[in-house]
């Protein structure tokens, strides 16, 4: 048992407990809740990643926390968001134990009460999860006993320390005989209390950390790497065209055309991302149809399979910004199976449901109109990754994510826009998100600082399911001069364009603009990503040297 904190009194006294200085406290109330934690994510390795504490109310925050933080988040950590995000929990955490720490020494009732509170919000927010089960609760109530003890065990000995600096002497408190110099605050009276406390804390802080990488390992050893592995994709019955020669202009610093999926952005509400086994994976398409139908894995992949090129784009993207990419996806096309579903008059919305519980509203007219949505298996010819919604998810050309890209699919829900709002949709954003005609400058960039002479610009454009007509850059606002468009498999991939500027010494400004095949230019009106996107010319200055 670690050595308590000097100057405590045994656990049931009534009074301050401890006379210690706040460092010390705080210390050991960090400790505790180092051992509430590192006990909650080896239980978790048992009961499901999901049911830790720090993702189960990170998970919380995620779904309360105000739309201008999700999209301050989203703009300042992009895809490392929800790292961001349980580091920031983790800290806050830190100081709160700290904190209870502090209290506890003063009186041990209230630093337990403090690691009980926190234990019903970690149960709670466990336990409101899709799919929750009791079970889920377990990692939050034992780490909260270990933590209980550990802080009784810390601060209810009978060692001795100084006195708080804060604190006025109390009746317990030991008084420094006249004879004897006072030590001063900071200042152990017993030496070996000091070495053991520390020796202690060390301990259980190591034994923590030990606890939690375990328990992550563990829970990554059930995960369902294995079962991807082993799964083997039908060959399509319509494959892919081949990018076109010249489709990339491999110019240094412009995004390839095939956007690999190790660097495939991931923008999501799920803190862990789902372990779904395709042996015991089902698709249920039902709600407003005349025949519901359920599907294994084993059936879809058996399903006729179409292959496609496609590229995402989330609506948080900012003017500019990197989260979109372009892929080639194998799956099989949703029209196909919404016509055995049978639709009925009115369900003009298909709701995509994950097995996290997160929700899409996709028009079913647009599922149905000829375009290459897909119900999607493979991704650049290996089974879906499994952050990128292994075993099933759904690819919508000429849609943003957030209406279409269910991943970890289990549910298509036939209904209406009238009757249900899809997670986004109360938040705030469009209940209906169609790409918009966007451009962006990949080179040369402020960092950059070109020589002067000749430059290529270069980037990528898109509006997907409509296509890119016409690019066009200018430069200080002088007039627009039109890019060259590189090949392109289809309108529903983005395409990259270039053109050649003679730069000349000094500070300038670029600009470029896109024109899709209806004819529509993109608006220089600035516009937040929210509700719908955003608007407005990428704008880049640099200098030339």
């Amino acid at each position: 048992m670690p050595a308590a904190l000097p100057g405590s009194r045994q656990f049931g006294d009534t009074g301050p407990v401890s006379s210690t200085t706040p460092r010390y406290a705080a210390l050991a109330g960090v400790a505790a809740a180092a051992a509430a934690i590192g006990t909650a994510e080896l239980v978790a390795a048992l009961t499901g990643p999901r049911s830790s504490p720090l993702v189960a109310v990170g998970g919380l925050v995620v779904d309360t926390a105000p739309e201008p933080v999700k999209r301050f988040g989203i703009a300042v950590f992009g895809t490392y968001d929800k790292i961001a995000l349980l580091v920031g929990t983790a800290l806050l955490l830190g100081g709160f134990a700290a904190l209870l720490g502090m209290l506890a020494a003063r009186r041990l009732t209230v630093g337990l009460a403090g690691i009980a509170a926190f234990a019903a919000l970690g149960t709670a927010a466990a336990l409101t999860r899709a799919d929750a089960n009791a079970a889920d609760a377990l990692p939050s109530l034992v780490g909260a006993v270990v933590g209980g003890v550990a802080l009784w065990a810390f601060i209810a000995g009978p060692l001795e320390f100084d006195p708080w600096p804060w604190s006025p002497p109390t009746a317990d408190s030991t008084a420094t005989p006249a004879s004897e110099p006072d030590p001063g605050p900071g200042r152990s009276v017993d030496p070996d209390s000091r070495r053991r406390f520390l020796t202690g804390v060390g301990t259980v802080l190591g034994v923590a950390a030990v606890g939690g990488v375990a328990g992550r390992w563990l829970a990554g050893r059930r995960g369902v790497s294995a079962a991807r592995d082993a799964i083997t994709l039908p060959a399509p019955v319509s494959a892919a065209p081949p990018v076109p020669a010249g489709a990339d202009l491999a110019v240094a610093g412009l995004a390839s055309y095939v956007t690999p999926n190790r660097g495939f952005y991931r923008i999501d509400t799920a803190l862990v991302v789902p372990q779904v086994d395709p042996e015991s994976w089902r698709l249920r398409i039902h709600g407003r149809v005349g025949n519901p139908v359920t599907l294994s894995y084993a059936d879809l992949l058996a399903r006729p399979m179409v292959e496609r090129w496609v590229t995402l784009a989330c609506v948080s993207n900012e003017v500019g910004g990197d989260l979109i990419g372009n892929a080639r996806w194998l799956g099989v096309p949703l029209r196909e199976l919404l016509d055995e579903a049978a639709p009925l008059d009115g369900a003009d919305q298909v709701v995509g449901r994950s097995v996290d519980g997160w929700t899409c509203g996709t028009p079913t007219a647009v599922l149905r109109d000829g375009r290459d949505a897909l119900l999607a298996v493979g991704m650049n010819g290996e089974p879906l990754p499994v952050a990128h919604g292994f075993p099933v998810r759904m690819v919508v050309p000429g849609l943003y994510g957030y209406v279409s890209a269910c991943k970890w699919i289990t549910e298509l829900e036939l209904t209406s826009f009238a009757d249900f709002d899809a997670y986004w949709v109360p938040r705030g954003w469009s209940a209906q998100g169609p790409v918009k005609t966007q451009s962006r400058i990949d080179t040369p960039r402020p960092r950059n600082r070109p020589a002067a002479g000749p430059v290529v610009v270069a980037g990528v454009a898109w509006a997907q399911h409509r296509g890119i007509d016409r690019v066009e850059v200018r430069v200080d606002e002088g007039p627009w001069q039109e890019a060259e468009l590189a090949p392109t498999v289809s309108a529903d991939t983005w395409v990259q364009w270039s053109w050649r500027w003679q730069a000349t010494p000094g500070e300038h400004t670029l600009q470029v603009r896109a024109t899709d095949s209806t004819g529509e230019t993109q608006t220089p009106q600035q516009q937040d990503v929210a509700p719908d996107g955003a608007t407005g010319w990428h704008t880049v200055t640099l200098t030339v040297a």
